[in-house]
């Protein structure tokens, strides 16, 4: 009975495959982009962009039983941001979400480190196995850091230039840069007690 129990639970939470968790943090930005080139619109396009980041959140329900809080965050930004640039029809609703995304993640990151609790690790803790609380409180600063960065780039990007290369550069440039820099941290983590061996693929923390 217990086995079965055992059984039972894995199903209704297993974890998504890395290709279906890749689907879901691109699979919304990779249809957003392509509706904008179709369209040239960016209001029709936003609307479109909010339906795939609801499909996103849909299947993250139905392959794994459970919706991260990483998925639920962006989502109701996205919907918030995306709900304002459909309804005034302004472009720059949906342009500074990453910014205020970005800067709100690394505030709670920051607040983390004040009060002694590496709010990381409550996101991700299960993709970094062995990881010290050192290492967390490192890893939280490095990602703090690294969205404050991340913030300021959006802003000279979207103000400096035109949509298509904005949507171009969060693929292209924010999504590469987040990746890389999560590998840049892989030696300070192995040198806290990170167990490489059991250690998710690509454990990112939020996108924006």
């Amino acid at each position: 009975m217990r086995h079965e129990t055992r059984l039972t639970e894995s199903r209704q939470t297993r974890e998504p495959g890395p290709a279906m968790r890749l689907a879901i943090d691109l699979g919304p930005l990779l249809v957003y982009m392509a509706a904008f080139w179709i369209t040239k619109n960016v209001v029709v396009s936003t609307a479109i962009f909010m339906a795939a980041t609801l499909v996103a959140i849909i299947g993250s329900w139905l392959t794994s039983r459970r919706i991260s809080a990483m998925l639920c965050f962006s989502g109701a930004m996205v919907l918030v941001f995306g709900g304002l640039t459909v309804w005034l029809q302004d472009a720059t609703f949906i342009k500074m979400k990453p910014t205020v995304y970005y800067l709100m993640v690394a505030a709670i990151l920051g607040f983390g480190l004040l009060t002694g609790r590496p709010t990381l690790k409550a996101v991700l803790g299960h993709a970094y196995p062995g990881l010290s609380d050192l290492g967390w409180t490192k890893l939280t600063r490095n990602w703090a850091i690294f969205f404050v960065a991340m913030a300021i780039a959006n802003e000279m990007v979207w103000r400096s230039t035109s949509m298509e290369f904005w949507l171009g550069y969060k693929l292209w440039g924010a999504m590469p840069a987040t990746v890389l820099f999560a590998l840049a941290n892989v030696p300070m983590l192995t040198k806290h007690g990170l167990n490489a061996g059991k250690a998710e693929e690509a454990a990112l923390p939020p996108q924006g």
